[in-house]
């Protein structure tokens, strides 16, 4: 067996210059054949990572949410107005190797098509609805081209 150990930690800030954090350190035993196969070892290692990374997220938001910093804002979690909205909702493990495995088959980068159509820098930081996008542009085939574009 092999021990794949992932951690995360993240802090936010709030009112009058005070600040909230949290952070979790998940370990995870998998079969040590995976080793040999470094794109499953890899989508296994993101998998954790997304799990640590929506654990931290649901403790900051399960406290008051914190507020906006000047010019920090994005458009992640918040309405058109730039009020606080729902909570983001982050895509699910099976659309995650949904989206590895068409990939995989179709020969992309699964991470490159989720920065260039998205801007963000891992699969986990896709909300459920643009993880839904992604998975139908590339059964699509669309998402081969595709460049720029984001929230």
């Amino acid at each position: 067996m092999l021990k794949l150990n992932a951690g995360f930690s993240r802090k936010v800030g709030e009112a009058n210059y005070g600040s909230r954090g949290a952070s979790v350190n998940v370990e995870l035993e998998v079969e040590s054949s995976l080793v040999s196969d470094p794109d499953a070892l890899t989508g296994r290692i993101r998998d954790l990572f997304g799990l640590a990374r929506r654990a931290v997220d649901d403790e900051l938001r399960n406290g008051n949410p914190p507020q906006a910093q000047s010019g920090a804002a994005t458009d992640r979690g918040r309405d058109q107005s730039g009020n606080h909205a729902r909570p983001v909702r982050y895509a699910t493990t099976s659309q995650i190797r949904a989206i590895r495995a068409i990939a995989r088959q179709k020969q992309l980068d699964p991470d490159r098509l989720a920065n260039d159509r998205f801007r963000v820098n891992l699969l986990e930081e896709l909300t459920i609805r643009e993880a839904s996008t992604l998975i139908d542009e590339m059964k699509n085939g669309q998402a081969a081209g595709r460049s720029g574009g984001g929230r």
